[in-house]
Order: structure tokens, then C-alpha cells, then sequence
């Protein structure tokens, strides 16, 4: 683990980010005393792609919903 002051932190952000790009976490110390940890941010695991096809066949298991698509959401809607 390494260790920069508040200073180092406002004159030499690039060394210090670079640091914690690495991997490495860096204790930021003010008037000799440790006041922060900086550690770099955990990576996300990528989702997997997204089944358009499985998810509408989920929904719709009887397949397309018939008639006209207009009329049904003019009833749903209370137009009708």
C-alpha cells in the first residue's frame, strides 16, 4: 500500500492515480496522520446479452397477440 499526502494528491494527481489504476490502494495522509484510503473501484462482471426472443416468448407464450393493435390500446386507454 502506498502513501501521499493531501499535497501530493493536489500537486501529483496523475502519479497517484496512476497508482491506484495499477491496483494499488494509496493512503492519503494530512499533517502526518492517515485521513483516507483510496482503493481502485471493483470491476463489474459483464451481463450477458440480453434473449430479445426467449423474454417475448415468456411473455406471449400463445405467440402474437391478434387484431388491431390501435383498437386495443384506444381500450385500454378507456377511448373506446
Amino acid at each position: 500500500m502506498r502513501t501521499a499526502t493531501a499535497a501530493d494528491l493536489r500537486n501529483h494527481f496523475s502519479t497517484v492515480s496512476k497508482w491506484i489504476h495499477e491496483g494499488e490502494s494509496v493512503v492519503i495522509t494530512k499533517r502526518g496522520r492517515p485521513f483516507a484510503t483510496l482503493t481502485p473501484a471493483r470491476r463489474r462482471a459483464a451481463l450477458p446479452p440480453l434473449n430479445r426472443m426467449a423474454r417475448l416468448q415468456k411473455l406471449f407464450p400463445a405467440g402474437p397477440v391478434k387484431g388491431d393493435s390501435r383498437a386495443t390500446v384506444d381500450y385500454d386507454r378507456g377511448d373506446r
